[in-house]
């Protein structure tokens, strides 16, 4: 059982909130009180960070009561809980971490914030794994060469994508990274992809669509874009400043 000890108010506030938005069995005693015989694990604030020394204990900090929760519901369920983050790769990737077989939270952020969010999820998590889909190949190399000091799998994400019913319209990627987390894939460390013309094509097209100009950037920009060198905002500053490699214009196609 998760026990909640602590006499700072904003701590119990948001940890009691947030175990009971989760549906969790919890209960709570006075930091000076007897631990109930079931304790699992203590939930506290610094106040009494060092007051059970035999329990596993955790210190929520007032301001991100979640973590504490998820760090908590990974020591109940002991080797069962270790830490997935799933990722269908895209423009605006869903990210799903999962406590073993039990989802704690998920996301789904623009590109350029992808790798921070993952990187978080993963920062006090022992032994964590993200596992990225193989589609959306662009993105989920830059996801894959920019994510450090964590093992990375490359899942085959045939099939993840869930039939979506009335309602659901919006979630099908987050839905996908809950099934990709649960998918074993191949450990890599770096993905080298040479983007195809079509890719780069829809890499200028979307430069296009951004540039208040309507116009696209070069192909040696685009190359860069698809690297992860660049976003298409940063390209589009550097073709209006003349800063292509080709030191040219590109004509508009």
């Amino acid at each position: 059982m998760i026990v909640v000890a602590t006499s700072d108010f904003e701590v119990y506030h948001g940890v009691v909130n947030e175990l009971r938005d989760r549906g969790t069995t919890f209960t709570t005693v006075e930091p000076d009180e007897s631990l109930p015989e079931e304790t699992a694990v203590v939930v506290t604030g610094d106040d009494h960070a060092d007051d059970f020394p035999n329990v596993t204990t955790i210190v929520a900090d007032p301001d991100d009561p979640r973590r504490a929760i998820d760090q908590a519901l990974t020591a109940v369920r002991g080797d069962g809980g270790r830490t997935i983050i799933g990722v269908d790769p895209g423009r605006k990737p869903g990210i799903a971490v999962l406590a073993g077989e039990m989802v704690v939270a998920a996301f789904q952020v623009p590109l350029a914030d992808a790798v921070d969010a993952i990187q978080r999820e993963v920062a006090e998590a022992a032994d964590p794994v993200v596992r990225i889909g193989d589609g959306s190949r662009l993105q989920g190399a830059t996801l894959v060469n920019d994510l450090e000091d964590v093992r990375v799998e490359l899942v085959d994400e045939t099939g993840t994508t869930p039939y979506l019913g009335t309602g659901a319209r919006g979630m099908e990627d987050v839905l996908a990274a809950v099934n990709i987390a649960r998918l074993e894939g191949e450990v890599v460390d770096a993905r080298e992809i040479e983007p195809t013309a079509g890719e780069l094509q829809v890499i200028k097209d979307r430069s296009r669509e951004q540039s208040e100009t309507n116009r696209a950037i070069d192909e040696v920009l685009a190359r860069r874009v698809a690297a992860g060198e660049l976003t298409i905002e940063e390209a589009l500053d550097e073709h209006r400043n003349g800063g292509e490699t080709n030191g040219g214009t590109e004509p508009d196609d």
